[in-house]
């Protein structure tokens, strides 16, 4: 058995500049825990490979393609592979976020 404290994962540099911590990486999938301060955004970006995230705390914004949803606490977003998004906190609140690429994504996101 493996297990991995999300406090304890060193923050990965990231574009987006907010913190991004790898908590699984395989060959078959990643899961990345994901921070937005208020105020805090991802840049609008194309992932190579299916996503999801799942809230784990506060509420946010979620962009995927034309779409634009609130979402908090305990819901699951899908969000397609190639299909531009992003996560943003219009909030003054904690906005967390667990991400899981499914396959594990080989090669780049490309930021818009």
């Amino acid at each position: 058995m493996k297990i991995t404290e999300m406090k304890s994962s060193p923050e990965k540099p990231n574009p987006h500049n907010v913190s991004v911590r790898m908590l699984y990486d395989t060959e078959n999938a990643q899961a990345v825990h994901i921070e937005l301060k208020p105020g805090e955004a991802l840049k609008k970006h194309i992932t190579p490979v299916d996503v999801f995230f799942y809230v784990l705390e506060g509420k946010g914004i979620v962009e995927i393609g034309d779409e634009t949803e609130e979402v908090s606490r305990d819901m699951l977003i899908e969000s397609p592979a190639k299909i531009p998004h992003r996560l943003v906190n219009p909030g003054n609140e904690v906005f967390r976020v667990l991400v899981v690429k499914a396959p594990r994504q080989t090669e780049a996101s490309r930021l818009l």
